[in-house]
């Protein structure tokens, strides 16, 4: 009695993820069409490899004994199937990545573009949102966006380090109204407010001595994108609330000054994320290992530095 090996994997993802569901997301397909295969190779092997209820799907007697022995040698092909994927001459197509504007600018040099120079038969498609889509259903091959806003049921490839916020003004603009020393002092300045992608203002975090907390900062002008606030800050229009790479040159060139330094913790930074599917294709497999050897080589020259 014959199995297709997409009924097989369908089994086994059933088994480790506990339930139709979580294993459909796994292997990227409905969970009506995943219930259909184990169904089909159920019918044909003439046993029930799950027993079902409302609450649980949990494996049967024959089922227990099927995944034991198929288990093994199903993690031998998709071994074989990748080590071959790895020695493929060329990946070709194109990768589609969904991001935001401000990851596209920190990753587009070090990484897409060093991605595209050593696989050149590739073309990659970025395309920027504010919001976070599903990147299954909208086609997309993966996504980059900072840690703590990345669905729970995706593999998660750390990019970079942790990001740290700042905040900062221009050397006029504290001329002629001081500098803040504590939180609580920014409710006498001139803030330039952040509209998120879901419409919502964002409330500038600070932390500092395990004390954490949140202001709803005043100001006149409201803006959703972070160049036009850097150059607004540049131009004295009020603080900023940016991010510590997006400011560097300018502090250095001394045309904004950062403040308050101490009370902005970091978060942690960007990661690529995708669904957890077999067989990754070589194209998006190339570009994790891109990624997994960017940050490594990051790592290292930190140390060695």
């Amino acid at each position: 009695m014959r199995g297709s090996l997409a009924e097989l994997e369908a089994v086994l993802a059933v088994s480790s993820q506990g339930g139709f569901r979580p294993a459909a997301r796994e292997l990227g397909i409905s969970s009506s069409s995943l219930s259909q295969q184990i169904a089909a190779l159920e019918t044909r092997m003439g046993v029930r490899l799950f027993n079902r209820s409302t609450r649980s799907v949990v494996l049967s007697a024959a089922g227990e004994q099927f995944v034991a022995s198929v288990g093994p040698a199903l993690e031998a092909i998709r071994s074989a199937v990748e080590h071959i994927d790895e020695h493929r001459a060329e990946a070709t197509g194109t990768l589609r990545i969904n991001t935001s504007v401000g990851a596209t600018r920190m990753i587009l040099t070090p990484l897409i573009l060093e991605y595209m120079s050593r696989n050149p038969q590739m073309s990659v498609e970025i395309v920027t949102e504010g919001a976070l889509v599903d990147i299954n259903a909208k086609g997309f091959d993966a996504g980059i966006r900072i840690r703590e806003t990345v669905p729970p049921d995706m593999v998660v490839v750390p990019i970079g380090d942790s990001i740290r916020p700042a905040i900062v003004g221009s050397v006029e603009y504290f001329r002629r109204h001081g500098k803040p020393q504590v939180p609580v002092d920014l409710q006498d300045h001139h803030c330039i407010r952040a509209r998120m992608a879901s419409g919502a203002i964002y409330r500038w975090e600070f932390e500092r001595r395990g004390e954490t907390f949140a202001l709803d900062v005043p100001g006149k002008l409201t803006l959703d994108d972070s160049d036009l606030m850097l150059r607004a800050a540049r131009d004295g229009a009020g603080l900023a609330y940016l991010n510590e790479w997006q400011i560097a040159h300018d502090v250095a060139a001394g045309r904004l000054e950062q403040v308050l330094a101490d009370w902005t913790p970091p978060y942690p930074g960007l990661c690529l994320y995708y669904p957890g599917r077999r067989n990754i294709p070589a194209k998006l497999r190339r570009f994790i290992d891109l990624t997994k050897e960017l940050r490594e080589n990051g790592r290292r020259d930190a140390v060695l530095d």
